[in-house]
């Protein structure tokens, strides 16, 4: 049975808890301190417009080792088409998101309450996002929550050829750097494991939740062109 969650409590229940497509509960709100709960559980919110906050734990869940990421010749080149900028455009990004048209999907769950909602967590230093410029133009990005070691991503959007997928290159090769574990891709998707993303399960993503949460990354979150160089 889903749970409905207590608007006076920052209690959710257990993600093994989750029915078999992962939805474990819902209504609530979206302020900072439920979300930070929600995502140090190992639970994050999706839903459609004008439906009332689900919330997830899907088993599989679907993770990005650092060391797993796919860097083709192709992106390899692309890369060096770009600049990349760290948390300067949070706002645009979630935007560009909410606005890029997917193939098999119509609109998107990036509503106003959503926007308000990360900026929010953004401003407090728990959202994070990077963008890639072209002739100083943002053409692609990617934005996510930070909970311990983990990137938690929420979104990204592309309207230059990889320029999204060129950002997310450029982010892994930072949170290597930074001694971040892996990325939380959430919803297992093909395109996401064509760049190396696996399925896990639930039990073992948790586990993995659970240590990473004990360790704060310090970091200044400013662009290493070093790195970018030596990809």
């Amino acid at each position: 049975m889903i749970t409905q969650l207590n608007k006076y409590s920052l209690k959710f229940p257990h993600p093994n808890e989750a029915n078999e497509d992962g939805i474990l509960a819902w209504d609530g709100d979206l302020t900072p301190s439920r979300l930070i709960r929600a995502y140090q559980s190992g639970i994050f919110p999706w839903y459609s417009k004008g439906d009332p906050i689900i919330w997830w734990s899907p088993n599989p869940r679907l993770i990005m080792e650092l060391q797993d990421f796919k860097l083709s010749k192709s992106l390899k080149k692309s890369i060096k088409k770009f600049e990349y900028k760290f948390d300067t455009a949070f706002i645009e990004i979630i935007t560009a998101c909410k606005d890029v048209k997917r193939q098999d999907q119509e609109g998107s769950w990036i509503n106003s309450e959503v926007i308000e909602a990360y900026d929010t967590l953004q401003s407090m230093g728990h959202v994070h996002s990077i963008g890639s410029y072209y002739n100083n133009q943002l053409v692609g990005g990617v934005y996510g929550v930070v909970i311990g070691r983990i990137f938690c991503g929420e979104s990204m959007f592309s309207i230059k050829n990889d320029s999204s997928k060129a950002a997310y290159a450029v982010l892994v090769q930072h949170l290597k750097k930074w001694g971040y574990d892996f990325i939380d891709c959430q919803i297992p998707t093909e395109h996401l494991k064509n760049l190396g993303a696996k399925e896990v399960s639930r039990k073992y993503f948790l586990d993995r939740l659970k240590k990473s949460n004990m360790d704060i990354v310090n970091n200044l979150w400013k662009i290493d062109n070093s790195l970018i160089n030596n990809i």
